[in-house]
């Protein structure tokens, strides 16, 4: 139970979390994943390297510890975790093992004479309160996979139907379920979660849904990593006919029902969950702006068939943005980086508009201060992050 002492001391030490919180984080990644196998497979291990995710966490801890006593003000932040989790098969049994971890490191790397008995004590209290808000919710998805029209629990086997090339670096694989089953539906925007031996190591990773829900297959797009054990095994391994092992769909990145237009932004493979969204847009009348930026036009994947639906669909408006020119390559609306010059001739005139926007973070940070400057309302541009969070301000 967190008591009122509890809170105090959790709140006292917000400073420490401001000016530590990553080396803590640092450390606690290092303990766990060394002496905890079992979940290694849950954890991407460039992440590990570049030090995004001890960054993410560091930033949740020190949230969590802001708003002890108002945990309604994380906002989507809860959210977003639980959906990671479930995509990823987290269960109840994996939070004894990081509560335990993390309250080692913040003995260890802030010190006992800081680290007091009494600190210890609540941030014990304090994880378990987040610990049971976080599996309760998690077992609420859990759940409704499984009861849901061919929905499932755990892992479930499906064979690639299709392998299609989409651009130098992005193949697209077309999962149909192997035992012929009802397929569970997914919200535009959502993703899936993968599982994988590699070298005799499990690996999880999860992908955007790249095609909207049909109930018959699922469409994930993966870009080939120079360095991503995973993706290259995809792209060099997985042949038509071969199995994979995917998690049911989830995620609170979706595109929601409305009639203001609709200006869909992405870099890169941002593209991926876009095309979902595109899809299921161009089943209503409202407006879309598509607006996708790459770096020349052999890693634009799906071009083709964006400009095949803008000649069927009169309300789409598509723009590209090419940072370099190549011969070969077809004709790009601007070439540079997208910024806010361009970017105010892509929008619609009315700045009462929904906006979807992904890609690497330097691009999300880019576009996120665009937007504010070029007057769309911030709560109406929603962003989402392949892999931990970052702050884009």
């Amino acid at each position: 139970m967190l008591s009122a002492e509890h809170r105090a001391i959790i709140k006292a030490t917000v400073p420490l979390l401001e000016s530590g919180g990553e080396a803590l984080t640092t450390h606690f990644y290092n303990l766990m994943l060394s002496e905890h196998p079992e979940v290694r497979p849950m954890f991407n291990q460039a992440n590990q390297a570049s030090g995004a995710q001890p960054r993410a966490l560091a930033n949740g801890v020190l949230m969590y510890a802001r708003h002890i006593d108002q945990l309604e003000q994380l906002g989507d932040l809860v959210a977003q975790i639980i959906h990671k989790h479930v995509s990823l098969n987290v269960q109840p049994e994996h939070y004894p093992i990081v509560g335990s971890c993390l309250l080692r490191s913040i003995r260890e790397v802030l010190g006992a004479d800081v680290a007091t008995d009494a600190v210890i004590e609540a941030w014990a209290a304090a994880y378990q309160q987040l610990a049971d808000l976080l599996i309760g919710l998690e077992e609420k998805i859990y759940a409704e996979h499984e009861a849901a029209p061919g929905g499932w629990r755990g892992t479930r086997v499906f064979r690639v139907a299709r392998k299609v090339r989409e651009s130098d670096e992005i193949t697209s694989f077309y999962l149909r379920p192997d035992d012929g089953g009802e397929l569970l539906a997914f919200q535009p925007g959502q993703y899936i979660g993968v599982r994988l031996v590699i070298d005799g190591e499990e690996v999880r990773r999860n992908y955007s849904l790249s095609a909207m829900s049909d109930g018959r297959e699922y469409r994930i797009s993966v870009k080939r990593e120079a360095n991503g054990t995973v993706s290259k095994y995809l792209h060099e391994q997985i042949n038509e006919n071969d199995t994979l092992e995917l998690f049911a769909p989830t995620g609170e990145f979706t595109l929601q029902p409305g009639d203001k237009p609709l200006v869909l932004i992405s870099g890169g493979v941002g593209i991926t969950p876009t095309m979902a969204m595109l899809q299921a847009a161009l089943k209503t009348n409202r407006p879309v702006h598509f607006i996708h930026a790459a770096r020349h036009g052999g890693v634009h994947a799906f071009r083709d068939a964006i400009d095949a639906l803008a000649a069927r669909h009169p309300q789409l408006k598509r723009f590209y943005c090419y940072e370099q020119r190549r011969a070969g390559d077809a004709a790009a609306n601007e070439i540079g980086y997208l910024n806010e010059t361009n970017l105010k001739k892509y929008l619609p005139e009315t700045r009462d508009v929904d906006v979807y926007f992904l890609g690497p973070v330097a691009f999300m940070k880019a576009i996120k201060k665009c937007l504010k400057a070029l007057g769309v309302p911030e709560s109406q541009s929603r962003y989402e992050f392949f892999g931990p969070a970052a702050a884009l301000e």
